[in-house]
């Protein structure tokens, strides 16, 4: 194997959606899930970067990295999670990992890490046939592959806006519905602008109290209260030269919102605890869900603040809005998780396109992303049909049971794994299953509400099967 090659330490699950577009571009991809595989792996085939979880079973990325600085040679090493923190970044990038990542990876953030003597070749388009490629985001440059999928009207007038004000450093707010798209129009704006190759930091303003929120974003130094027992940059800092995205701006606190403003017209700030202002360049964009205007007459948000971020407004439609785009985002999406299980490509019946345009979409992009990966886990060798979108116990039939249990069967008989890593992506459908309500439990820190919604499934089924999971001995 040649040194053009990528190592990912992570589950196979959750990076196997970008091996096709690695491929594309000439590159080899190699996964390991714990320290021994991985260092064996180094080893033999010297790859040129590596992907890795911070901790996974078998595997902490403090002891893979002190292990690499006792290394001549070693490949330099990407840190990515689903939901990092300023202090986790700043620790791993003190180890010597070469950036932190917060998800999704993407080959637009790939290639620009890639060692400066690798070649970076340009992939062919992927995942999608023409046709879904009716909004292209960009001019040419590796910044302006990024794309937003959609041909309505409303998504085109939004996208021509975006892409016009792009390479300024003008604040954008971004409104719309939960699951509208808001953090993927953000990081479309980072991508196209001249800071591309710089840090693009979120954070949900409403997931953290105050005193928190204040320390994630400005940092503290050590001493500044009780727990602070060293210096911590904030996403500020961390996003100094580059893109900072404000997510669901309208639940900071009003005290907090005064700091902000500070910031945006300033562009400085004081660590919490700190005497010393720190001086920043920072693109902010800022997110909200909620009609901000409302919540300047109530009160809960400083008119001077509004003015300040809504310097460029993008209101995204919703889903139920975008009329053919449902079918055109159902196949994009349906063709990205084929692929990332090993997968043949899967066609729709044409009850089930109607099913989707029917369907109102409550939940939005986010809804249909989700629905889709469990049509491609239950429709087996295809076609994908109405049955397979069912939601909750209280929907199913036995007759759909048995029809999704033989679909299963069939793709089991039909096509079985032809090479090793094809073999990890497939596996039995109650294994399958486990494994998404696992992940699903991760990626909301316990949060059984919100793991249920991500899954499509009422907080009751999902009870259910945990408690089946523990009669195993699983700990849940």
């Amino acid at each position: 194997m040649t040194a053009r090659t990528v190592l990912f330490i992570a589950e196979p699950q959750s990076v196997t959606a970008i091996f096709p577009t690695l491929q594309k571009a000439g590159l080899q991809a190699g996964l390991a899930d714990n320290l021994n595989g991985a260092l064996g792996f180094i080893k033999k085939s010297r790859p040129c970067l590596v992907f890795c979880r911070p901790r996974l079973q078998g595997f902490d990325a403090r002891a893979f990295l002190a292990k690499g600085a006792e290394t001549p040679g070693f490949p330099p090493v990407v840190i990515f999670s689903a939901s990092g923190n300023a202090e986790q970044a700043t620790e791993f990038l003190e180890l010597g990992a070469r950036d932190y990542w917060i998800e999704p990876l993407a080959w637009e953030k790939i290639q620009l890490v890639l060692p400066e003597d690798q070649p970076k070749p340009e992939p062919e388009p992927e995942t999608c046939p023409p046709k879904a490629h009716a909004a292209p985001a960009g001019n040419g440059s590796p910044q302006g592959r990024f794309q937003i999928i959609g041909r309505h009207t409303a998504v085109l007038r939004v996208l021509a806006l975006a892409k016009q004000v792009a390479g300024s450093k003008a604040t954008v707010l971004i409104s719309g519905e939960s699951g509208t798209g808001k953090e993927m129009f953000a990081r479309y704006l980072h991508h196209n602008s001249d800071r591309a190759d710089r840090p693009f930091v979120a954070i949900n303003c409403a997931a953290l109290p105050e005193h928190l929120l204040e320390s994630e974003l400005f940092g503290h130094e050590k001493g500044a209260f009780t727990g602070a027992i060293q210096r911590k940059l904030g996403k500020f800092e961390l996003a100094d030269g580059g893109t900072i995205l404000l997510d669901e701006i309208t639940e900071m606190d009003l005290g907090l919102q005064a700091k902000l403003l500070r910031v945006l017209q300033e562009s400085e700030f004081d660590r919490v605890g700190g005497v010393d202002t720190v001086k920043v360049d920072v693109r902010v964009l800022a997110t909200t869900n909620r009609r901000i205007e409302d919540t300047v007459k109530e009160g809960k948000f400083r008119q001077d603040l509004y003015y300040r971020l809504n310097v460029i407004p993008l209101a995204l439609p919703a889903l139920k809005d975008r009329g053919d785009d449902v079918l055109l985002l159902a196949e994009f999406f349906t063709n990205k998780f084929t692929a990332a299980y090993g997968l043949a490509r899967l066609a729709f019946t044409d009850e089930a396109r109607k099913w989707l345009m029917d369907y109102d979409w409550p939940g939005n992009v986010r809804e249909l992303q989700n629905l889709m990966e469990r049509a491609v886990l239950l429709a087996g060798q295809g076609p994908i049909r109405p049955r397979h979108f069912l939601m909750g116990d209280e929907q199913w039939t036995p007759d759909d049971l048995s029809a999704i249990d033989a679909d299963q069967q069939a793709a089991c008989e039909a096509a079985p794994p032809s090479t090793p890593d094809e073999a990890m992506s497939v596996m039995p459908l109650h294994e399958m299953e486990k494994r998404l309500i696992l992940k699903s439990l991760e990626e909301t820190t316990g949060n059984r509400t919100r793991a249920a919604e991500l899954l499509g499934i009422s907080v009751r089924t999902l009870r259910n099967k945990l408690n089946e999971y523990k009669k195993q001995g699983l700990d849940v």
